[in-house]
């Protein structure tokens, strides 16, 4: 009985959410307000009922109004950026860097947002496992995708945009998060393009719907990154662009 009340103590001295926190630290530390364990974040509901109960169309209705854009295509994708960088940076970062795999199941998950209708933050149901750094660019964002990208895009197309746009603005943070924790031996640099942008299938056989979505080119001697598909934020009244990164070759430089 002592062991097994010393065994209890121990566990009980890291608390889930001081263990997912402590993955978030430094220049990494906003991540922390992202994703949180769904027991601490305030205001939170299940991703499933968001989706399915009306409150996602409450929510996007709602900042298209304040964006004060004339299309609702343009409100819908700039909502959908805020969904995939609050959960994709957060996730690569506590897998790549923390080594940490978080528990992102689509159907398990919970969400917040902030009062103009975006996404503030994400909730999981505990801490996590131990799971070693990811080097493979493909490695990294399974299971990500399969348990979460593919329902959330699926959800997300039923607002009146485009499935290929959608996957083009996950893609833009996964690019980003694969290349800010990414070390110098990591395989995947040795070219310019990740190879997760570049196959056409996944590790299983299914269709790749990340490929060609980012692509690497030179442009005054700089090699930037660019998109496939326009993310529209230049239809939002004070938004340009997206600068180098966009598609539009007539709005770059905006």
């Amino acid at each position: 009985m002592a062991v097994l009340a010393a065994t209890e103590a121990q566990r009980g001295a890291y608390r889930p959410s001081e263990r997912l926190a402590s993955l978030f630290t430094g220049e990494h530390a906003w991540c922390a307000e992202k994703l949180m364990l769904s027991a601490n974040l305030e205001g939170a509901m299940s991703l499933n009922s968001f989706f399915t109960g009306g409150a996602s169309e409450q929510a996007i209705d709602g900042y298209a109004a304040i964006s004060g854009g004339t299309d609702r295509r343009a409100a819908v994708s700039m909502w959908t950026l805020y969904y995939f960088a609050g959960l994709t940076i957060a996730y690569l970062i506590a897998k790549r860097a923390g080594g940490r795999r978080l528990p992102v199941a689509f159907d398990e998950m919970t969400i917040a947002l902030n009062e103009d209708g975006l996404p503030r933050a994400f909730g999981v149901p505990h801490s996590g496992w131990d799971d070693g750094a990811a080097r493979g660019s493909f490695e990294a964002i399974d299971p990500l995708l399969e348990t979460h990208l593919f329902k959330a895009v699926g959800q997300l197309v039923k607002h009146g945009i485009s499935a290929k746009l959608c996957w083009n603005n996950a893609a833009v943070y996964i690019d980003y998060a694969l290349r800010l924790t990414a070390d110098k031996d990591d395989p995947d640099l040795a070219q310019a393009d990740l190879p997760v942008f570049v196959r056409g299938c996944l590790p299983d056989g299914g269709v790749n719907p990340l490929s060609g979505c980012i692509r690497h080119v030179e442009e005054n001697g700089e090699c930037v990154a660019r998109r496939k598909v326009c993310c529209l934020r230049y239809m939002l009244p004070g938004i340009p662009s997206c600068g180098k990164l966009c598609a539009l070759p007539e709005r770059r430089n905006q």
